[in-house]
C-alpha cells in the first residue's frame, strides 16, 4: 500500500479508537455527577422504595458496565436512547431533542465559517506579504486584544451597542421551524458577530505564520529573482505548501463553532445543542447530556482527522514516495 494511503488508514483507525475511549470517558464522569435523578425528581418526601422503583424503570439500578454496553449497543443501531424528562407521561427519545438543536448550531457556525474564514484568510495574506508594516502592526495588535477578551464580554459588548445603545438587532436569538432563511440570518446576526471576532483573530495568525515560513523558502526567493508578480508568488507558490497548518487551524476553529459555543448560545439564548447540554445538566437528563457530549467529541475529533488527512495530502514527501 502507498505510504500515504497507509498514514490515513492509520489516522481513520486512531480516530475510531478515540471515540470509543471518549465515550467511556463521558460515560464514566457522568457516572461521578453530584445527586440523583430519581430522587430529585420524586421530591424530599418520596419513600425509598417510591425511589427504587423510578430507578429500576429508568434502567439506572443496573450495573455501569452493562448500561454502558446497553447504551454502545444502541448508539451502534442509530439510538440515542430515552430522556428522562417527562419519561413518566410522554416518553421522548433523545434523538428528538437533539437533533433539531444540532441542526440550529451546525447553522449558526456554517454562517460563521462563511464570513470569518475568508476574511482571516485575506487579512493573513495581506499581514505576510507586507510583513512588519503598519498594517501588519495594527492587525496583530488587534486580533492580540480580541484573543485575550473572554467571549461571554464580547457578546455582552456588542449586545450594548448594538441591541441597547443602537437597537438594530434582537438580544436573543430565538429561532423557531417555520421562519425563512433572511429571518434566521437576521436572529443570529449577533451571534455570528461575536464568534467571527474570536475565529477570524486565531485563523489570521496561522496563516499569517505559515505564509511566513513558506516565503523563507529557496525556492520562494529564486521565484522572486525571476521578477515573479508578490501576489503570484503567495498563490502559485507559498499558499500550496503553507495547506497543513492552515487547514487545522480552520478546522480547530469549526470544531470550536460547534464545540465551543455553549457560552454564545446561553448568553444570546440560542437555541442550540450547548444550550440544550445546559439544560439537560441542570435537569440531570443523563441520555442527553451524554448524546451532547458524544456529539462534541465526534465533532471534534472528526473534523481534525480530516484537517490531518488533508495536511498529510498536501505533503510532497508522502505523494512522491521513493
Amino acid at each position: 500500500m502507498h505510504a500515504l494511503g497507509r498514514t490515513i488508514l492509520y489516522r481513520l483507525v486512531l480516530g475510531l479508537f478515540s471515540i470509543l475511549a471518549v465515550s467511556v470517558v463521558v460515560f464514566s464522569a457522568l457516572e461521578f455527577l453530584p445527586g440523583d435523578f430519581a430522587a430529585s425528581v420524586l421530591g424530599r418526601s418520596a419513600t425509598p422504595e417510591t425511589v427504587a422503583a423510578f430507578r429500576q424503570e429508568l434502567g439506572l439500578d443496573l450495573p455501569p458496565v452493562q448500561r454502558y454496553l446497553a447504551w454502545i449497543g444502541g448508539l451502534l443501531h442509530g439510538d440515542l436512547g430515552t430522556s428522562f424528562a417527562g419519561r413518566a407521561y410522554t416518553p421522548r427519545p433523545v434523538a428528538d431533542i437533539v437533533l433539531p438543536r444540532l441542526g440550529n448550531t451546525l447553522f449558526l457556525a456554517a454562517v460563521t465559517a462563511a464570513l470569518a474564514t475568508p476574511i482571516a484568510l485575506f487579512l493573513g495574506l495581506l499581514a505576510a506579504l507586507y510583513r512588519n508594516s503598519r498594517f501588519d502592526r495594527l492587525v496583530n495588535a488587534l486580533t492580540l486584544s480580541t484573543i485575550a477578551i473572554p467571549e461571554f464580554l464580547v457578546a455582552y459588548l456588542i449586545i450594548l451597542v448594538l441591541a441597547v445603545k443602537f437597537p438594530l438587532f434582537y438580544s436573543m436569538s430565538s429561532l423557531s421551524p417555520g421562519m425563512t432563511l433572511a429571518e434566521k440570518l437576521y436572529l443570529v446576526a449577533l451571534p455570528v458577530l461575536t464568534l467571527s471576532f474570536v475565529i477570524v483573530a486565531h485563523m489570521m495568525r496561522m496563516t499569517r505564520a505559515a505564509i511566513i515560513g513558506v516565503l523563507s523558502s529557496p525556492y520562494i526567493e529564486m521565484a522572486r529573482l525571476k521578477g515573479t508578480r508578490p501576489w503570484h508568488v503567495i498563490f502559485r507558490h507559498a499558499l500550496p505548501n503553507a495547506l497543513g497548518p492552515i487547514v487545522n487551524v480552520i478546522a480547530f476553529s469549526l470544531a470550536y463553532l460547534v464545540v465551543g459555543v455553549v457560552v454564545i448560545e446561553v448568553v444570546f439564548v440560542y437555541p442550540g445543542i450547548g444550550q440544550t447540554m445546559v439544560d439537560a445538566v441542570r435537569n440531570r437528563d443523563i441520555p442527553v447530556v451524554q448524546a451532547c457530549t458524544l456529539i462534541f467529541a465526534v465533532t471534534y475529533i472528526t473534523l481534525n482527522l480530516v484537517a490531518d488527512i488533508v495536511a498529510i495530502a498536501t505533503n510532497p514527501r508522502l505523494l512522491h514516495a521513493r
